[in-house]
């Protein structure tokens, strides 16, 4: 029996399959996660952002949890192009060949998309926010006493989405190629998705136009790229589907 003819009882099993799959990985990389977690902390510790900042434990558990959530975040990347493999491999069957193999090339695209989102929100927006913080302490003659756990815990809820915010253009991709997104959808709503992008930028910036601009102007970038990539997508699809239908009537004629 085909793929493409399997009950959805069947569907089911394989996706619960593919999902234990990405789960033992994940608990896999997470006991490698352990063995890394230390040297990335000391280094994040002594980077220039962070160097002149004491950190304190404010609870006994707070070393732990901190090594717990590096060993999480070092597995969530590692176990990231397996988790995306396991969803090309479940949907693969539905789609034409040339296109398996396309979509096949997302997956290391996609994790360098995050790995630069994560770079992103390290190394320009993070300093942004720091700096702007420090700043309003030191007119207001506060000493900082900073927790570790709240300063890696303040640095993940920065950097992480925007982890997630650069695989949009792999995402748009991927939806244009199952016809699901077209790039004439995209630019109808492009001022619609500009105005989204400026309130997450006000949201998540410090409330100065250098630092506003700085996400904002990356993000907008973003999203004229997912648009060229979307049209660029779609001119394949439609050719995939000629191509499809040229078999499909060669095979016909065989048969005739």
């Amino acid at each position: 029996m085909s793929d493409k003819n399997m009950p959805v009882y069947d569907h089911l099993g394989e996706l619960r399959n593919r999902i234990v799959i990405t789960a033992v990985f994940f608990f896999l990389f997470m006991v490698v996660g352990l063995f890394f977690a230390k040297p990335v902390i000391v280094y994040l510790q002594s980077d220039n952002v962070a160097k002149d900042i004491q950190m304190n434990a404010f609870n006994l558990t707070d070393p732990l949890k901190v090594y717990i959530d590096f060993a999480f975040i070092i597995a969530l990347l590692l176990s990231l192009p397996v988790a995306l493999y396991q969803i090309w491999a479940f949907i693969s069957p539905g789609l034409f060949e040339n296109e398996r193999k396309v979509t096949l090339s997302y997956i290391p695209i996609s994790f360098l998309l995050f790995a630069a989102g994560l770079s992103f929100g390290y190394f320009i927006l993070f300093p942004l926010v720091v700096h702007f913080m420090s700043n309003i302490a030191n007119s207001l003659n506060v000493e900082g006493e900073y927790g570790i756990n709240e300063y890696f815990s303040f640095l993940f809820s920065l950097i992480l989405p925007f982890g997630l915010l650069f695989q949009f253009p792999v995402l748009v991709m991927f939806l244009t190629r199952l016809g699901l997104v077209t790039p004439h959808f995209l630019r109808k709503i492009r001022r619609f998705a500009y105005f989204g992008i400026i309130v997450v930028a006000g949201l998540i910036s410090p409330p100065e136009l250098i630092s506003h601009l700085t996400i904002t102007v990356p993000l907008i970038i973003l999203y004229e790229i997912s648009i060229l990539i979307s049209a660029n997508a779609y001119k394949k699809r439609l050719k995939a589907e000629e191509e499809a239908m040229l078999d499909l009537e060669l095979e016909k004629t065989h048969l005739d």
